[in-house]
């Protein structure tokens, strides 16, 4: 089987993305998931160039590695010195990392425009830099940075900077897209010439994305010949990023047959990207191919049918081999398989033919249409669920909330205080609270209501808040007085479950979101004492 090796980027090339912000203890913990997920190769950073890189480089060594070779990365010698005296080549030393990745200049407007040296001293300066640093670290890897716009201009130039590298002591050579614009079928004449030159040549590839074609070309590259891909998790880099390494492993391991960090490790992709994004305070992207929530999520309901008789009929590989897992969305596409499958999930065996199944579609097609989204709220839908199965939470009943909001001076905090009335197992309970806005407040004065009755709704913590302006619902009058739907996740000792409300008032649908988190809350508790958990 071939093999190629994976050089993750996402700590020099994938920091310079736009709201990418990592410290250096951010990037030692990056650097370990990545070596738990097998990676072969890690650029640790530039040393030198920013104190963050610096104090990663000295942390760092205090750490082994099982898979992984760190890399420190810099540019060639600058043009006014020697190998011997050039600040940049010491720093990359003073890393003490076995491997050090450097770039040179493979197009010549690059040589002759932003270097302004000639293309002969061009030369001699990258020859210099790699037999300097082959002489003095286990391996260097040469990048050989816009050489596909390079040899589009000047091929001979693009590919002689190649063979002086090589002849120099480089153990690999990079073919870098670094303005991420060039076409597959450019990738493919280029490399095919570079292998008649340089037959003995390892070579890797390193795209950019500006063209939506860093993972294609990347995955090309390997068929042409390439034995390394770099790339970064998640495919953050500068501008449009780099060759994502989420899809671009899977596809060599799954798709083409080719050893990469193996099939047990690929298992871990999902984790480590969710890591990553975790760590870099950047939301996932739930789109994303392979790791993304939507990768193998199915809403149709034609679709969920025949993914339940064999999921091969919308899934392109099976999700547990990168980690993920297969979803069934709710929403007003779904059919009865769609309800089915999401009954199950819940632990309720219901038969197609059962009323129930129409009573809930129907509902569910009504509420989605107003603006409810069951796909992103399962425990709204389980107590509806509950409810349409005859099982009504009575935990206690709604009478009467009113909510004051003031602000009585120009830089004073507004003042919010909520009145709440509900029945409580045969008692009427009125209870008043303040809080810092209406929500808080009116969950504030719900719990001093209930916590006497059941004292563990103290231990439900809100932990996200969400509210979005709704267009095209049913009755939408758009503007201020559109419909809203709010989402709040909360979570106890056990778990975190997500409800949510509609209204064209914000409060009413805040309010339908924290009753439902509540019920839900009294539900499991029940469900946990009938099973003997609690």
């Amino acid at each position: 089987m071939k093999k190629v090796t994976i050089y993750d980027t996402t700590l020099r090339d994938g920091a310079q993305a736009e709201e990418m912000n990592l410290t250096a203890l951010d990037k030692v913990h990056i650097a370990r998931k990545l070596d738990e997920l097998g990676i072969h190769y890690i650029e640790a950073g530039w040393p030198g160039a920013n104190p963050t890189d610096a104090k990663f480089f000295d942390e760092i060594k205090g750490y082994s590695f099982k898979t992984a070779r760190l890399a420190a990365f810099g540019s060639t010698h600058l043009t006014r010195c020697t190998p011997d005296d050039c600040p940049n080549l010491a720093a990359l030393l003073a890393a003490q990392t076995p491997v050090v990745t450097i770039f040179g200049k493979s197009w010549d407007l690059h040589a002759t425009t932003a270097l302004g040296i000639s293309l002969e001293r061009n030369l001699e300066i990258i020859h210099n830099s790699v037999a300097f640093l082959a002489r003095r670290v286990d391996e260097v890897i040469f990048d050989a940075e816009h050489f596909f716009d390079g040899y589009k201009h000047n091929p001979e130039y693009a590919v002689t900077v190649l063979r002086t590298a090589h002849e120099a002591g480089a153990a690999r050579l990079i073919l870098c897209d670094t303005n991420g614009g060039t076409l597959t079928a450019s990738i493919t004449e280029a490399i095919q010439a570079v292998t008649a030159a340089l037959p003995e040549a390892s070579l890797g590839i390193h795209a950019h994305n500006d063209s939506e074609l860093a993972v294609a070309n990347s995955l090309e590259a390997v068929r042409m010949g390439a034995s390394q891909v770099q790339g970064t998790i998640n495919g953050y880099g500068e501008r449009c990023g780099n060759a994502n390494l989420c899809s671009v492993i899977p596809n060599l391991e799954l798709k083409m047959d080719i050893q990469t960090i193996g099939k047990e490790n690929l298992k871990r992709l999902l984790a480590t990207s969710h890591f990553v994004s975790e760590t870099a305070n950047l939301r996932p992207f739930m789109r994303q191919p392979f790791v993304g929530a939507s990768a193998f999520a199915h809403k149709g309901g034609i679709h969920v049918s025949a993914i339940l008789k064999d999921s091969k009929t919308y899934e392109h590989i099976d999700p547990i081999s990168v980690g993920n897992a297969q979803r069934v969305l709710l929403s007003d596409q779904a059919g009865k398989s769609n309800i089915l499958f999401k009954a199950k999930e819940l632990g309720y065996e219901l038969d197609k033919n059962d009323p129930t199944v129409n009573t809930l579609l129907k509902e569910l097609k009504l509420k989605e249409s107003m603006g409810y989204e069951y796909s992103v709220a399962d425990a709204s839908f389980e107590l509806m669920l509950q409810e349409a199965l005859g099982m009504k939470l009575d935990y206690f009943s709604f009478r009467h909330f009113f909510v004051v909001d003031a602000k009585r001076e120009e830089d004073a905090e507004p003042f919010t205080e909520a009145t709440v009335i509900i029945n409580v197992k045969g008692q009427v309970e009125h209870t008043a609270a303040t809080g810092m806005g209406p929500v808080n407040a009116l969950d504030r004065a719900l719990r001093k209501g209930l916590e006497r009755f059941y004292p563990k709704l103290s231990e439900v913590r809100l932990l996200d808040f969400k509210v979005r302006v709704l267009s095209g619902a049913v009755r939408d009058t758009g503007g201020t007085a559109s419909f809203v739907r709010v989402l709040i996740e909360t979570g106890d000792k056990y778990e975190r479950w997500t409800t949510m409300g509609v209204s064209h008032n914000i409060i009413e649908a805040s309010w339908q979101a924290v009753v439902d988190a509540i019920n839900y809350k009294l539900f499991r508790d029940d469900k946990r004492r009938a099973e003997g958990i609690e």
